[in-house]
């Protein structure tokens, strides 16, 4: 057993390292900067809290994120719980924490039988290549994958998703560029059956979460899956760029308007020197973030921890 938990143990500092390279940006626009403000404060007054404030701000946590968080810590104050700069961190650490319990839940699949996962996004998020490393990370965990290319618009999503497939040793089922999306899925869903895979995940073509006919089509493939297994799909992924910010969160309320969203995969979390918008999203949103994309690599792909990410920005963790 304790074998076990040191192995769980270094995973833990081995993830937590990872996220703290993927998330230089980040860190070096926000942890660091509220690093200098407690290490020059000596004591908690008004213009460290203005300090602070103005930090969440800049750093895309939004409005109604930054003035609860400061809300909380100005009532602890006010209240002597808090003795000096160095406690008043850790009660911001324990308050963003807080604020992402909504989005703590794991991804899991349920074990009956072939799963569909269908991932959806605008054009650019990264779903086909999140697909790919989607499909890396349940090969780790030992699933038989399959992978569909219902983005039937872009020939060179369909290839780029049979080359994560080549890499990956996964078999692709794919059709003709401007072939139906649903009946492509159907048919993908239908040879995964028959192959007894574990998952089949669904790429999709990227559409504007203000194109109503665009949005109609993803609910005809849901449909059209449903005809063959009434559960299907059993996991709807949005795939947010974490790059664009707060306009994030306006296509995630218009994606969940129209399809049944079950969780968010944030790409490019290492691109973005605003980490704040996973606050933003948790708090706007309440759906689990499971999975965070912090570099280029195959297996960059990560599981969100929540724990872990606060203390990887926030600098609180050796």
């Amino acid at each position: 057993m304790d074998n076990v938990a040191d192995q769980s143990a270094q995973g833990k500092l081995g993830l937590l390292a990872l996220l703290k390279r993927g998330l230089a940006k980040t860190r070096a626009g926000f942890s660091d900067q509220v690093s200098t403000l407690f290490l020059g404060a000596k004591a908690i007054d008004d213009d460290l809290l203005d300090a602070i404030e103005t930090l969440l701000i800049t750093s895309d946590f939004g409005m109604t994120v930054t003035q609860e968080a400061i809300e909380a810590l100005t009532k602890m104050v006010a209240r002597d719980q808090l003795a000096d700069p160095a406690a008043l961190k850790l009660a911001l650490r324990s308050h963003l924490l807080s604020l992402l319990a909504p989005s703590s839940q794991g991804f899991a699949l349920g074990g009956q039988g072939t799963e569909v996962i269908l991932m959806v996004g605008v054009n650019g998020a990264g779903k086909t290549t999140t697909a790919g490393k989607l499909a890396r990370y349940f090969q780790h965990d030992q699933r038989r994958v399959m992978l569909a290319a219902g983005d039937t618009f872009r020939a060179a999503a369909v290839e780029q998703l049979k080359t994560w497939g080549e890499r990956n040793e996964i078999e692709v089922i794919a059709q003709h560029t401007g072939a139906d999306s649903a009946s492509v899925l159907f048919d993908a869903l239908a040879a995964a059956k028959a192959r007894q895979a574990d998952v089949l995940i669904a790429d999709t073509a990227g559409r504007l979460q203000n194109k109503k006919n665009l949005m109609q089509e993803l609910q005809k493939i849901v449909r059209v899956l449903r005809r063959q297994d009434e559960a299907a799909p059993q996991h709807v992924l949005l795939v947010l760029d974490a790059t664009t910010g707060q306009n994030a969160i306006e296509q995630a309320r218009a994606f969940t308007q129209d399809v049944s969203v079950t969780g968010l995969v944030l790409t490019k979390l290492d691109g973005t020197a605003k980490g704040g918008v996973v606050f933003a999203l948790s708090e706007a949103l309440g759906l689990p973030i499971q999975f965070v994309g912090v570099g280029e690599a195959i297996d960059d792909l990560k599981p969100f921890d929540p724990e872990l990410f606060v203390d990887a920005i926030l600098d609180t963790s050796e």
